[in-house]
């Protein structure tokens, strides 16, 4: 297996490991018929995860404070040719995907190539019977390659006012249904200056609305090639308004959307132009900036030396 193929699987565990410690457990790393340590791991970890996700669901039966919940994870409207034409807004967080990305793309595309297989055929009994129910074993693949093993509840009907074909699929998610208040429960996060105005009205975000930050943050990580949507049109793929998120990101990160994005692409580059031999343009395009020019020009302002100039400054220092 080559070195490359080998820091990829890397990557994903990492990824997968990053998930875990933010309470995600429905994530899988993608195996492959290599028998090396990485390999074992990614199945060691695989395991763990489906252990721990199991623990959570049996808990419901034997602690009576708790019930159990089934909750619509991701949501997709297919049109007849099996694009998709709605997407809801918890599916391009869970996927890491931006909405643009999604809509009018063939709804395989974002499965691994096993639910590929399984999907193609099933389609055909859609088309065939038109009213269907089913359900489903599919795994949907992230924008960062892990898979998402998961139930789909699918549904086909005729649309009565233009009698084509659609198809709507849900997943469905089990989880607990504790209460613990997190997200009715405000949190002020503290201006600056707040203490010497104590009258000045504050903006009070909600659990529920930092946590939407969060996964807009995530979601401009895991797509740093892409131009992300308007603000307000992001703002509303993840549920919240133009304004809490502008006034959210600052307080939680320090800086505006824009400059944040602009921060993530200038350190990408820095350590592929430091670490890999791809050419500046590549580079430059791989993190989302439309031309040469104005990519050297931010690398330049940003670190003080232009990529081409910087490069060769750390082979220098790696030979002496």
């Amino acid at each position: 297996m080559s070195p490359y193929r080998s820091d990829k699987r890397l990557q994903e565990i990492q990824h997968m490991l990053m998930e875990m410690a933010s309470g995600n457990f429905f994530y899988r790393v993608r195996t492959s018929s290599a028998n090396d340590n990485v390999e074992a791991l990614s199945i060691v970890l695989n395991m763990l995860a489906e252990e721990i996700q199991e623990s959570f669901y049996h808990q419901g039966f034997v602690n009576n404070q708790n019930t159990t919940t089934h909750l619509i994870q991701m949501s997709f409207l297919l049109d007849q040719s099996g694009r998709i034409q709605m997407v809801n807004q918890k599916a391009c967080s869970v996927l890491s995907r931006l909405c643009n990305t999604m809509v009018q793309k063939p709804f395989e595309d974002l499965l691994c190539d096993k639910s590929k297989e399984i999907w193609k055929n099933k389609w055909k009994t859609f088309c065939k019977r038109k009213v269907y129910d089913t359900i489903m074993e599919l795994r949907f693949i992230t924008h960062e390659n892990l898979t998402i093993p998961n139930r789909c509840y699918v549904t086909s009907f005729v649309n009565p006012d233009s009698g084509d074909l659609s198809v709507l699929v849900n997943v469905i998610q089990t989880t607990m249904g504790k209460n613990t208040g997190l997200d009715k429960k405000d949190y002020q996060l503290p201006s600056k200056g707040s203490m010497k105005e104590p009258k000045k009205s504050k903006v009070r975000l909600s659990y529920d609305d930092i946590r939407k930050i969060r996964q807009g943050k995530d979601m401009i990580l895991n797509n740093l090639e892409m131009d992300p949507p308007h603000l307000k049109d992001l703002a509303h793929q993840l549920g919240t308004n133009e304004f809490k998120l502008k006034y959210g990101f600052k307080e939680l990160y320090g800086t505006t959307v824009h400059k944040f994005l602009v921060r993530e692409r200038l350190r990408k580059a820095k350590t592929m132009v430091q670490y890999t031999q791809l050419p500046f343009k590549t580079i430059g395009k791989m993190v989302g900036f439309k031309s040469f020019p104005h990519f050297s020009w931010a690398f330049k302002e940003r670190y003080g030396d232009s990529p081409r100039y910087y490069r060769a400054k750390m082979k220098r220092e790696e030979v002496t």
